[in-house]
């Protein structure tokens, strides 16, 4: 069997420096708001390029921290619209709604899945306060177009780069001797996940937050921390929200290998890309002018079921990766009406391939074999 991704064999390539990392925290007995933590938000933020970088307990949290904090500081008040993906997963919208703020659904480009940069500017509104950008399935969804009404109507670009972390910026390729910047510094503050299946993932949930605007950064530390910034006082109405000692040891072992590991699925997405030769197939877009670091390699065929049953009979692992839209879902029934055909098209022809940074030559293969005869 090709798993879809098979974590235990990922977190056993990191050993014996897992085991070690994570018994450096049992030994220590301080398990919370320690060195490990302080290490390792220091090693991300300048891996990514910020000032700053919060350590949270998870994905969506790090979003909804963004925006409470905008809201503590008089950025935004409750009523206040965010753009936002129709094609993304449901935390990115629930970060929205969780705040009392907006989400205005925008469609996206059925070639590339991300937002339309061209399809904003008409969903503008005064009460719009910003853009939530989402780098769906690794690719930098940056477009000097968002740039631009970012600047006409000064509103807040948010990233949500739960799955792209190490891409770069539109025109920045050159890793060892060029400035570049990579996602989740692009915008006025980024939002990244560390779920154990993304392309760096902790052993349980984990998350963080990065920016360059330092006064964003004191609130959104205070907020997650029960809104005190001084044991016991408490300035905000916050969360609790904090990545635990042993999920940071774990992030700094597997940080210092990703920028390897996001090549070697780079290198697999090419060979998809060059050998997928199977016309019932849409194979996904991949703008030279932009990054991907491939989390998901995602096809799309109008036999998807058909498809995926055929590819698990022959033993490859496949996920769908979205069966449904956000606004289709029970949670959102005040949506369920809308019409978004092209969001609607995506899930219900979406279909991930097996992806991962220990696949094998020979694993490749066989997916491309198995697929050419379909």
């Amino acid at each position: 069997m090709i798993k879809f991704l098979d974590l235990k064999a990922i977190n056993d390539s990191f050993e014996p420096q897992l085991s070690q990392s994570i018994k450096r925290v049992l030994d220590s007995g301080w398990y919370l708001q320690g060195n490990e933590v302080c290490g390792f938000e220091k090693k991300y933020s300048e891996y990514i390029g910020s000032k700053h970088c919060i350590g949270v307990a998870n994905g969506l949290d790090a979003l909804r921290l963004i925006l409470k904090a905008y809201l503590v500081n008089g950025i935004m008040k409750e009523g206040d619209e965010i753009i936002v993906p129709a094609n993304t997963f449901i935390a990115s919208i629930l970060a929205i709604t969780d705040n009392r703020l907006i989400p205005v659904l925008v469609e996206p480009e059925i070639s590339t899945f991300n937002l339309d940069p061209f399809k904003i500017e008409e969903k503008i509104t005064e009460r719009t306060k910003g853009i939530l950008l989402v780098h769906l399935y690794g690719q930098n969804a940056m477009h000097p177009e968002i740039q631009r009404l970012i600047d006409k109507y000064n509103i807040k670009l948010i990233e949500d780069n739960a799955q792209a972390v190490g891409a770069f910026e539109i025109g920045t390729k050159n890793q060892q001797n060029q400035d570049f910047k990579r996602t989740g510094t692009i915008g006025h503050a980024a939002g990244h996940s560390f779920y154990p299946g993304k392309n760096l993932g902790c052993l349980g949930d984990g998350g963080a937050i990065t920016t360059n605007d330092s006064d964003l950064a004191s609130v959104i530390r205070a907020l997650a921390n029960y809104g005190s910034s001084i044991k016991y006082k408490s300035d905000f109405q916050g969360l609790n929200s904090r990545l635990d000692e042993i999920q940071a040891a774990v992030l700094s072992t597997k940080l210092s290998r990703l920028d390897e590991d996001n090549q070697h699925r780079r290198d697999i997405a090419q060979y998809y890309l060059n050998n997928i030769q199977n016309r019932q197939l849409v194979l996904p877009a991949h703008n030279p002018k932009t990054d991907h670091v491939w989390h998901l390699f995602v096809i799309r065929t109008i036999r998807r079921n058909e498809l995926q049953n055929y590819l698990t009979e022959n033993h490859i692992q496949t996920i769908i990766h979205y069966p449904i839209p956000p606004h289709k879902q029970l949670a959102f029934k005040e949506w369920n009406e809308i019409s978004l055909p092209i969001t609607e098209k995506i899930s219900e022809e979406v279909l991930s391939l097996p992806m991962s940074p220990i696949m094998t030559d020979e694993d490749m293969k066989k997916v491309v074999s198995v697929l050419n005869k379909f």
